[in-house]
């Protein structure tokens, strides 16, 4: 009797074991074959397609992006299969999403400096075009002065901006005296009293010429230069 009850209980607990077995495996397949319906991401971000997919049991797969005037950067703008299809559960649905406008509105460069101008350029889709550089004393050297395209024009975007800069105003020219001979202190003086600079004063011996006389300078007579050029003097000493 014993042993009855015995072989009787082990064959139900196979029977379970089977039965369930069975179970987990028969609603695999129907799980693999259950149809659902694919629901609209136009529009919506990746992120939010893949939630909407995940609730379908469904994947998503981004195939790249494209030029879009309809959606903003990012959305989607086409899936396949198109939106209302049937789609078995755990496949996959893929979509394309819009890189932008393919035209983007040229911002204005005027009056700001060459760096923020490529920071400003790159920022809206666009690139720096031929520079131009004149002297002008109505605006600070390095300054955009005008722009081709205008500013708030539309253009392709990649598109390169050309700028004309300001490189200041343009400074005087002099021609430079003959300083030989002259009183080492008296020159440097008149030449303070221009505006000039003595940037540099070398004694040197000089024989049969009193000491505290230019006999050397730099740059030499009759040179064009500037009041922000460098002058160096060789007095005797």
């Amino acid at each position: 009797m014993k042993r009855f009850l015995f072989q009787a209980a082990l064959s139900l607990l196979v029977f379970l074991n089977l039965f369930f077995a069975g179970a987990v495996i028969s609603s695999q397949v129907i799980l693999k074959g259950e149809a659902v319906t694919v629901p609209d991401l136009t529009g919506k971000t990746l992120t939010e397609a893949r939630a909407l997919l995940a609730r379908k049991d469904l994947s998503l797969s981004h195939l790249g992006s494209e030029f879009s005037d309809a959606f903003e950067k990012g959305a989607v703008i086409s899936q396949d299969p198109a939106p209302g299809s049937r789609l078995q559960v755990t496949k996959v649905v893929r979509v394309v999403t819009s890189s932008g406008s393919r035209n983007v509105q040229v911002p204005d460069l005027v009056g700001k400096s060459l760096e923020n101008v490529v920071s400003l350029l790159r920022e809206a889709g666009l690139s720096r075009g031929f520079m131009t550089q004149i002297h002008t004393p109505q605006s600070p050297a390095g300054r955009v002065i005008a722009q081709k395209p205008a500013p708030e024009a539309s253009v392709e975007r990649g598109s390169a901006v050309g700028l004309l800069v300001s490189q200041g105003g343009q400074e005087s020219r002099y021609v430079m005296p003959d300083l030989i001979y002259g009183r080492a202190d008296r020159v440097a003086a008149r030449l303070k009293e221009l505006g000039f600079q003595v940037a540099d004063i070398q004694y040197v011996y000089y024989p049969g010429m009193p000491s505290g006389v230019v006999v050397g300078q730099e740059p030499p007579f009759g040179y064009r230069v500037q009041k922000r050029s460098r002058i160096s003097l060789e007095v005797s000493r």
